[in-house]
């Protein structure tokens, strides 16, 4: 059964194509995905595939039942675009100035849709229920996923899996792992609140610049010397604001930036650390501060019995000519919700395109198209043999 999967996924790559170049020209951003929404409903809509809409906020969510019976498997794939202008020269460039697909959504989507057609095809030879889960909002935290899953979409699931295709990752190439395999990833923002006065005359000042910049290097220590060098942890000030004429000091001071770790205790310890810095930094310079640390998403920790059983899947698919053990990522995802929840696992397909090959959220971003062909068959083998 599985032989006749891949066959009629082969014959549909064109139409994968198509539709992948059709969004990836019609992005639209975390929260406003109407217009994509409604092709996704639309499309199952035409096919006769029970369909709801508005799961969750933008969310599609489409129910496959096989006439056998079996496990219920739920499949992802995120379709939101980012505030980013697509400078690439192609043929399918982003029509949409500032939002393009810079992060493989539009071939996430392409990929769960002709996959989902295919499987409703042959419903009739299918074991189990198929949940596929289109989700919104998976760049801009809070995310899609959440909402989703206090909306049903998890209602009844007994395993989920996801991928994500990865433009740095060689075509053809699997990469797995158990246990954490991307980060939390969450914000802060710190004011410093000093008192300003005339450059000529700083000794009647607090000077905030100082100050924050006093800031930017004590919170750099954290990592080194409050974390357990076996543990991992990144702290980075991405925006350092104080604003002023030339010669006037400034009396306020704006820092923000992201912290990400992949255990909780560890994240816990950095924003109890981070407080207790600022808040000693302010009280040695006699100035005050308000501090705001903003949790997103956890870290995605995959359940090892399915991520082994997704291993071993892998290296029988088609087109996958390495499956590889990798580090994880210290780039934050929404699927770590799903996990929360039910067993599952999170991987990447990799996409690497031709010639020159740019990470994600560039805005020369791209894949090879061929990649989202490995991704529908290794989902549908980890799908329809997980009855087994």
């Amino acid at each position: 059964m599985i032989e006749k999967i891949y066959a009629e996924l082969d014959a549909a790559y064109t139409e994968m194509v198509e539709i992948r170049r059709y969004l990836h020209m019609h992005p639209e951003p975390s929260f406003e995905e109407k217009r994509t929404a409604y092709y996704i409903h639309h499309y199952y809509e035409q096919l006769g595939v029970e369909v709801k809409h508005g799961v969750g906020g933008n969310g599609i969510v489409a129910t496959i039942r096989g006439a056998k019976p079996g496990k219920t498997v739920a499949l992802r794939a995120d379709f939101d675009a980012l505030p980013i202008q697509d400078q690439k020269d192609v043929s399918y460039k982003s029509t949409v100035p500032g939002v393009t697909h810079a992060c493989g959504h539009d071939g996430h989507t392409a990929t769960l849709l002709v996959l989902g057609k295919i499987l409703h095809a042959m419903r009739e030879e299918l074991p189990g229920t198929y949940v596929l889960i289109h989700q919104h909002a998976e760049e801009l935290a809070p995310g899609g996923a959440k909402p989703m899953i206090e909306d049903g979409a998890l209602d009844g699931v007994d395993v989920i899996f996801g991928t994500h295709l990865w433009s740095m990752t060689p075509y053809g190439r699997i990469d797995y792992r158990v246990g954490p395999i991307m980060a939390a990833a969450d914000r802060f923002s710190i004011k410093v609140q000093g008192r300003g006065g005339h450059g000529a005359n700083p000794h009647e000042t607090k000077d905030a610049v100082v100050i924050a910049s006093q800031l930017v290097t004590n919170l750099q220590q954290l990592v080194s010397r409050r974390v357990d060098p076996l543990e991992s942890a990144v702290l980075s000030v991405g925006s350092f604001v104080a604003e002023n004429p030339f010669n006037i000091i400034a009396d306020q001071a704006l820092l923000s930036g992201t912290v990400r770790t992949f255990s909780e205790d560890i994240r816990n310890l950095m924003e109890t650390e981070m407080e207790r810095v600022v808040e000693g930094t302010s009280l040695a310079n006699g100035s005050s501060h308000e501090f705001s640390f903003v949790r997103g998403y956890p870290a995605v920790v995959n359940h090892e019995a399915e991520t082994m059983y997704l291993k071993n899947i892998a290296e029988t698919v088609p087109g996958v000519n390495e499956v590889y053990n990798a580090p994880p990522q210290m780039g934050g995802e929404d699927f770590a919700y799903y996990l929360e929840k039910v067993p599952g696992t999170f991987f990447f397909t990799g996409a690497m395109p031709d010639g020159d090959a740019y990470p994600h959220h560039h805005p020369k971003f791209d894949f090879k198209e061929e990649a989202m062909l490995v991704a529908a068959k290794t989902l549908a083998a980890a799908a329809v043999n997980v009855h087994n």
